[in-house]
C-alpha cells in the first residue's frame, strides 16, 4: 500500500513542516497495520475455502487502491496536535479502523448510487456482477454483484469495530458516536433524493452527517481523546463542522464539475441520482425549472451544470467554502495547541477544500 495524504499537494516552495514530517512518519504504520490485518484475515478464510476470502478482496483491493487518507490522516493530526507521543502505538488502530470504516461506507454508498466506478478501478459490485456473467452462474448478475457488495462493507465494519475493541472508554463513545452519524445521515441523503424538496438547511445538514464529521471532525477528536486531552475537543469540534461542511461542498462541486480522470469517478452522479445536495436545493429555489431536468444524464447534465453556473449558484457556494475555511482557521488559531499545529492544521483546511479530487 502507498501512503496518502490530502490531494493538494504543498507548493514545491513550501517545505514539510515539522508537524507534517511527524504526521507523515506514521501514515505508514497505518497502511502496514491495515495490509497486515487483511492480509491475516485473507490467508485465514482462503485456507478455508478460496470462495469466502471474496468480500475480503474486495476491501483489500478498495484499500490498495490508495485515497486520500483523510479520516487517518486528521487521527492521527489530532493525537499529535494533543501532544500524543509519536512513539505511543495506542493511535494506529483506531486511525486504521477509520479507514475500513470508510471502506464500508463507499462499498455501500457505491450500491446505493450505481456507481461503476471508485478510484479509477470497477467498484465492488460491479466487478463482482461481470464475474458472475464471465463465469456463466445461475440468477441475476447484478444481484450477486450487490449482495457481495453489501456483504464486504459489512465485513469492513466488523473489522473496523474489532480494531477498536480495546481501546479506552472516551474513545469508544467518540467512534459509536461517529459510527451512528454516518449511518444516519447516508439515510437522510437517501430520503432527501427521493423526496427531493429544496431546502438547504436540510441539505447542509446531511453533508455534515454523513461526510463532515466523520471525515474531520471526529477523527480528531478521536485522536485527542487517545492522547487525553478532552480540553482540545471544543476547538477540533468547531474547526472540523466548518472544514467538514466545506470538505462535503467540494465533493459537490467536483461531482457537477469535476475532471473524472482525475477524481477517479464519473462525474454528474449526483444529477443522475437526484441527490437533493445544497448546490440543487439552491439552484431550484432560484430556478424551479431546474428540478423538472433531474435525473440528468450526458446533454442533459451539460445543461444543468449551465444552468448552475447561470443562477449564481456555483459562485455562492464557491464564497460559502471560503467563509467555512476561514472559520475553520480562526478556530484552530484560538486552540490550545502548539502555533505549528495550529498552523499545520490551517494549512490542512486549505487543501481539503480546495482540492480537485
Amino acid at each position: 500500500m502507498t501512503a496518502h495524504v490530502m490531494a493538494t499537494p504543498r507548493p514545491a516552495s513550501a517545505p514539510a513542516t515539522t508537524a507534517r514530517q511527524a504526521l507523515m512518519s506514521l501514515l505508514p504504520r497505518v497502511e502496514e497495520r491495515l495490509r497486515t490485518f487483511l492480509s491475516a484475515e485473507y490467508d485465514r478464510w482462503h485456507a478455508l475455502d478460496p470462495r469466502s476470502s471474496v468480500p475480503i478482496d474486495g476491501i483489500a483491493d478498495l484499500v490498495n487502491a490508495g485515497g486520500k487518507r483523510m479520516r487517518p490522516a486528521f487521527c492521527l493530526s489530532g493525537y499529535l496536535a494533543a501532544g500524543g507521543d509519536p512513539e505511543d502505538h495506542r493511535v494506529i488502530p483506531v486511525a486504521a479502523a477509520l479507514e475500513l470504516l470508510h471502506a464500508c461506507a463507499l462499498i455501500h454508498d457505491d450500491v446505493m448510487d450505481e456507481s461503476p466506478v471508485r478510484r479509477g478501478a470497477p467498484t465492488v459490485h460491479t466487478s463482482q456482477a461481470a464475474l458472475h456473467r464471465e463465469r456463466g452462474w445461475r440468477g441475476a448478475a447484478g444481484r450477486y454483484g450487490e449482495n457481495v457488495a453489501i456483504l464486504a462493507g459489512d465485513l469492513a465494519l466488523v473489522y473496523s469495530d474489532e480494531i477498536m475493541a480495546e481501546v479506552e472508554p472516551a474513545v469508544a463513545a467518540e467512534w459509536h458516536l461517529l459510527r451512528s452519524e454516518l449511518i444516519i445521515g447516508q439515510y437522510m441523503d437517501v430520503a432527501a433524493s427521493v423526496q427531493f424538496e429544496p431546502d438547504p438547511e436540510t441539505s447542509r445538514w446531511i453533508a455534515i452527517a454523513k461526510s463532515g464529521r466523520y471525515t474531520i471532525h471526529r477523527p480528531l477528536v478521536l485522536g485527542a481523546a487517545v492522547a487525553g486531552r478532552a480540553d482540545a475537543a471544543p476547538a477540533f469540534e468547531e474547526y472540523g463542522a466548518a472544514l467538514g461542511e466545506a470538505f462535503q461542498l467540494r465533493d459537490d462541486l467536483l461531482d457537477a464539475f469535476g475532471d473524472s480522470e482525475v477524481t477517479g469517478k464519473p462525474s454528474g452522479l449526483d444529477f443522475e441520482q437526484h441527490k437533493m445536495t445544497l448546490l440543487m436545493a439552491l439552484a431550484i429555489q432560484r430556478n424551479a425549472h431546474i428540478r423538472e431536468l433531474v435525473p440528468a444524464r450526458l446533454r442533459g447534465a451539460d445543461h444543468l451544470r449551465e444552468l448552475l453556473i447561470e443562477t449564481g449558484v456555483r459562485d455562492d457556494v464557491e464564497k460559502h467554502i471560503d467563509g467555512l475555511v476561514e472559520r475553520a482557521c480562526r478556530a484552530i488559531a484560538a486552540a490550545p495547541l502548539e502555533p505549528e499545529w495550529r498552523e499545520e492544521l490551517a494549512a490542512m483546511a486549505h487543501e481539503v477544500a480546495y482540492r480537485n479530487a
